[in-house]
């Protein structure tokens, strides 16, 4: 599915992330992994576009971003989630509670991406099952109208970070229902040093991330990656990134306790 198809299946509101995506500005996110539900409904009430919950490495449960999602609309921000490795069974469950979007990690075969495609996608495309009262909330669809546009409307991002990935990645593209990549630099990092290193600013990282957008783009899906800095997300950004995820919650309030410090003379 293209970008420009995306929006056009998607109904137009506040949560629509295939319409902020095809608004041709970067959507820029807060990136949270603190447990408590409250952090990302406050981010969601700063500048980002979007917020995405991180279930892989943060410290949130499935309860936990569940309970995150709905904090984040009222911000009138679209949700992410990135769900563990494998859990592709939570995938359907967050997209009920009303998600944009879900990232799945470590995404390196077509075999991976058509079964994450599973169960993002109702039928025809995929075989998420039906009960998304969440989303029905947070939309404002009627059921009927929610199930003829969810496809479009919810985002699956597919995450490229080992070799194995890159190599299979216009295959991977191209599988139906996978709406884009989303590039992991650190863990790609070490793929490409076959271990020797985590360097998500090495230069064969930085080779792939242009090769991954070219192929994103080529394809005509969603080219989306994590940056780990403010500044570096601008560059990301500028280069063609569509999404870019900001930083963490855990590296803002490390840098806000700095910089409060450091004013205070400490």
């Amino acid at each position: 599915m293209s970008h420009a198809s995306l929006s056009h299946a998607s109904p137009s509101h506040a949560l629509s992330l295939p319409n902020r995506l095809a608004s041709g500005a970067p959507v820029l996110s807060a990136w949270c992994g603190l447990p408590d539900p409250s952090v990302p409904g406050l981010l969601a009430r700063e500048a980002f576009d979007a917020v995405t919950i991180d279930m892989q490495h943060g410290a949130v449960d499935l309860a936990g971003a569940i309970r995150a999602i709905p904090l984040i609309a009222a911000a009138g921000k679209p949700a992410l989630v990135r769900v563990p490795v494998g859990e592709f069974a939570a995938v359907s469950r967050i997209l009920d509670a009303g998600a944009s979007g879900v990232i799945a990690p470590m995404i390196n075969t077509v075999d991976d991406a058509r079964r994450f495609a599973a169960v993002a996608k109702f039928p025809p495309v995929g075989e998420r099952s039906w009960g998304p009262h969440g989303a029905l909330t947070l939309t404002g669809l009627q059921p009927e109208d929610y199930f003829t546009s969810a496809n479009g409307l919810c985002v699956a991002l597919a995450m490229i970070e080992t070799r194995e990935a890159l190599d299979a990645i216009d295959a991977i593209l191209a599988v139906p229902g996978i709406d884009g990549i989303f590039i992991g630099p650190s863990d790609l990092s070490i793929g490409l040093s076959q271990g020797r290193e985590v360097n998500p600013a090495s230069a064969a990282v930085d080779a792939a991330i242009d090769h991954a957008l070219g192929r994103a783009r080529a394809a005509g899906k969603v080219a989306a990656i994590y940056a780990v800095s403010g500044e570096r997300a601008g560059a990301l950004a500028r280069r063609g990134y569509q999404f870019v995820a900001v930083a963490s919650d855990t590296a803002l309030l490390r840098a806000g306790a700095r910089m409060a410090l450091q004013a205070a003379g400490a």
